[in-house]
């Protein structure tokens, strides 16, 4: 595994699953919350598959054309024969010129595809997935071009990932889609992950991490009403404190402040406080609290 993706036994565990699946000649689908590392695991995963990879993001405007490509723009020739001076021949040629989409980029050449939350896209625009996944042959019906099939690449294969129905914006994904995929649910890392990616990403030491986790992990049990706060959250106290050399202690006042101004939100939108200054109040006296009692 390359230096830049934290592992543990778990992850480990579940590259090799995702690999076997994909080198086996099977796409899929790798679903759960947001800031669960989804996106991450997927760029891993095609780097691991040793062959060029794209990435695109799902909206709910992506269409066809967006995907497979179109015609965009001309291509102008001209060709003048003054070979006998007396007659003076000129012929110009315009036609449209093609322009491939990342679908037929990856398919046919054998890339490996991410399509990062594609339940944001029009279930009618992932449509054309069934063809490609299942009859190995990209239509192109409507694309005025002169086939009406490319054939897909036999290394071809496609990493999905998507958020929870539940999110905003998000389409149902089409059953007959997920049919030929294999669906693995990503949950929110354990505490010994976290800290090891804590650790990773900023140089925090060991405890300097697990503190920063243990303080998180409360801020989310008290804020559970409402989407909790992903493993960005800890990324973001952790950087900041140890760029700006800031003592990680609950009873420091540059910590208070840097944690209130990450909190104070989350904190108001649970119910839990109403301004900002009551939410430094929460996070020195409750959870300082709690974090001695750990």
């Amino acid at each position: 595994m390359e230096k830049s993706f934290i592992s543990s036994p778990y992850l480990y565990s579940l590259t090799e699953r995702l690999l076997s699946y994909l080198q086996s000649g099977f796409s899929v689908h790798l679903t759960g919350p947001a800031g669960v590392g989804k996106t991450s695991l997927a760029l891993h995963i095609a780097k691991q598959m040793g062959r060029p990879y794209l990435l695109i993001h799902g909206n709910h405007e992506m269409s066809n054309k967006d995907l497979l490509g179109s015609f965009n723009g001309y291509t102008n020739k001209k060709v003048i024969d003054n070979y006998i001076h007396s007659v003076y021949k000129k012929e110009e040629t315009i036609k449209e010129t093609w322009v491939n989409g990342p679908i037929i980029e990856a398919a046919t050449k054998g890339y490996t595809l991410i399509y990062d939350e594609f339940t944001r896209s029009h279930p009618e625009t992932n449509t054309l997935f069934l063809s490609i996944l299942e009859e190995r042959v990209i239509p192109l019906f409507g694309m005025k071009r002169k086939e009406s099939f490319l054939p897909v690449h036999p290394n071809f294969s496609v990493i999905f990932i998507s958020n929870p129905q539940e999110y905003v914006g998000v389409f149902e994904a089409q059953d007959a889609l997920l049919d030929r995929l294999i669906t693995i649910p990503l949950e929110k890392m354990n505490h010994e992950t976290e800290c090891s990616v804590l650790s990773h990403l900023t140089g925090l030491s060991e405890n300097e991490s697990l503190y920063i986790a243990n303080l998180v992990q409360i801020v989310r049990y008290h804020c559970r009403k409402i989407e909790p706060q992903s493993l960005r959250t800890s990324i973001k106290l952790a950087s900041i404190t140890k760029r700006n050399n800031i003592p990680i202690s609950i009873y420091d006042q540059q910590f208070q402040t840097l944690c209130t101004d990450i909190f104070w939100f989350h904190l108001k939108q649970a119910g839990k406080v109403q301004t900002y200054s009551q939410a430094k109040q929460f996070i020195v006296k409750i959870i300082s609290l709690q974090m001695e009692g750990d």
